[in-house]
């Protein structure tokens, strides 16, 4: 059983290559590799949801990427990586707005009980799963630690 992410980017590699969209079809074969490698790897068929955490790890490496041509002043190489991170979005669930990953974050504190920035860490093991690939977890982090900070 395939997975429908996996099938819709496979059917959107056949309209690149027919349309010749040159980056597209590279980013898009980027991300079939990621995915054939850890089928090979863990002799697994991947499901929707590692599928997802996987493209959410390409994001990020990508993020990084970006800061890092940023600062070495290289923004071509940072409007290629923002451009590979548009395609991958695609695929992605969703994103959440701002305010109902505060509404989550306020669900789990309360939840777990956390009262102070050191139990941060069940905080984010609650959100995690609910918010893999429908919010930067960056971001989500950053505003767990805030709000832990002023409630403590």
């Amino acid at each position: 059983m395939t997975s429908a992410i996996k099938a819709k980017i496979s059917e959107d590699m056949k309209t690149a290559m027919r349309s010749h969209e040159k980056d597209r079809l590279g980013t898009i074969r980027l991300i079939l590799a990621a995915l054939k490698q850890r089928e090979v790897d863990e002799r697994i068929t991947l499901s929707d949801e590692q599928i997802i955490a996987i493209l959410d790890k390409m994001i990020k490496q990508r993020r990084e990427s970006i800061a890092q041509y940023e600062m070495g002043h290289r923004a071509d190489l940072a409007a290629k990586e923002k451009e590979e991170i548009s395609v991958i979005m695609q695929y992605l669930p969703t994103q959440l707005s701002m305010e109902e990953i505060d509404r989550l974050i306020q669900e789990a504190i309360s939840e777990t009980g956390a009262s102070s920035p050191k139990e941060m860490g069940k905080v984010i093991g609650l959100l995690k799963p609910k918010l893999q690939g429908r919010a930067d977890m960056t971001i989500v982090s950053n505003k767990v630690k805030e709000t832990l900070s002023t409630q403590a």
